[in-house]
């Protein structure tokens, strides 16, 4: 039985609508005002708040800023009450959350189909929520053991030989196999840094009143950042003489560490997925309001199913080309750029290439 939490400060409308909706097979419970109605969302969990616009002590909007701010409520479908509807009442009740308005006074048909609309809504978003953890269990039961055993068995391998036979062994021959074992290293290392920023950005993503990291930082010299991250990765993949840069834009609204971190993953896909002695085009202009990046290279590319695809832990096409990595490093990418109000897109095509191109606010920029 769906629990509704009706909040109205008028007794008899108040009655009158749990009355009606207990008549429809519902369990209702009833707030007097703002204050009551957050506390009884709290105690109780209902499954849809119907809620007055006019209150005294806390008006319906206050009590919906309050309602999506608890991690408990933040998701519960919210249906306004109001006398007066304007456009501005709507427009700011929907910056909120609110999910649906409905005047005064209120048919029962349509107040009941509403409700029984919301609610189907709220089952739909848990089945899909319910089906991604469960494409996502499946793809890490597929790409972790690979992931984690093969940087694990050069680590252990190579351990092994210096711990047994270190006395045979030239200078050089410890080198390159010290080499190795930090390679090694290294890529289980961004393996499990992966991991952790992936879910930290689930939950953000996940949390209605920090869904965006807009306006709200910014970073300059960027020319400085990405031509430092690049060279840094074109070094690791012996392929310096492959990298153009084409970098005519400064400052972005964005961290300059998550910046740093978005490109990375960008430039190392790029150069993992092409071959040696192809190139791999990086660009950064600025328009009045935009800053863009475009990162480009002519390696394995990704057909629409791919790009359609992407989120956490998917590889794509293994029995084409060996690939390494989680399949984190473009969902990584897009989500941070949204987060920061900005768009990812990508362009691509099998035997031909990708092209990444991200834009996001300029410094002081909406």
């Amino acid at each position: 039985m769906p629990k509704i939490l009706v909040i109205d400060d008028d007794e008899l409308v108040c009655e009158m609508i749990s009355s009606t909706l207990q008549m429809e097979g519902f369990e209702t419970i009833r707030a007097m005002d703002g204050h009551e109605g957050i506390e009884a969302a709290r105690k109780h969990s209902p499954d849809l708040i119907i809620c007055d616009v006019m209150m005294p002590k806390l008006d319906g909007f206050a009590t919906l800023r309050k309602i999506r701010e608890d991690p408990a409520t933040a998701t519960t479908p919210f249906i306004f009450l109001t006398g007066q509807t304007t456009k501005s009442d709507m427009r700011q009740g929907m910056e909120l959350g609110a999910d649906d308005f409905l005047a005064k006074p209120v048919m029962v048909g349509e107040l009941i189909a509403t409700i029984r609309t919301r609610l189907q809504k709220k089952e739909l978003a848990h089945k899909e929520t319910e089906r991604k953890l469960d494409e996502l269990r499946v793809n890490l039961s597929l790409s972790l053991p690979h992931e984690i055993r093969t940087p694990l068995a050069g680590i252990i391998g190579f351990g092994e030989i210096l711990r047994d036979d270190n006395t045979s062994l030239k200078p050089e021959e410890i080198s390159d196999m010290a080499k190795i074992i930090l390679k090694s290293a290294t890529r289980l290392g961004h393996l499990v840094e992966n991991f952790l920023t992936y879910a930290q950005l689930q939950i953000l993503s996940a949390n209605p009143t920090k869904t965006s990291f807009a306006g709200k930082e910014a970073s300059v010299i960027l020319k400085r950042h990405i031509e430092e991250v690049a060279g840094k990765k074109a070094h690791e993949y012996e392929r310096l003489h492959d990298l153009h840069l084409s970098l005519d834009a400064e400052e972005a609204a964005i961290s300059t560490q998550s910046m740093k971190r978005i490109f990375e993953e960008l430039i190392d896909n790029a150069l993992k997925f092409s071959k040696p002695g192809t190139p791999i085009d990086v660009a950064a202009q600025q328009t009045d309001d935009l800053f863009i990046l475009t990162v480009r290279d002519h390696g394995v590319g990704m057909d629409v199913k791919d790009i359609a695809e992407i989120g956490a832990y998917k590889q794509f096409d293994r029995k084409r080309h060996e690939q390494q990595g989680s399949g984190l490093g473009l969902a990584i990418a897009k989500q941070i750029v949204e987060l920061y109000g900005g768009r990812f897109s990508i362009e691509s095509e099998v035997g031909k290439g990708t092209t990444v191109t991200l834009e996001l606010p300029r410094v002081g920029k909406p």
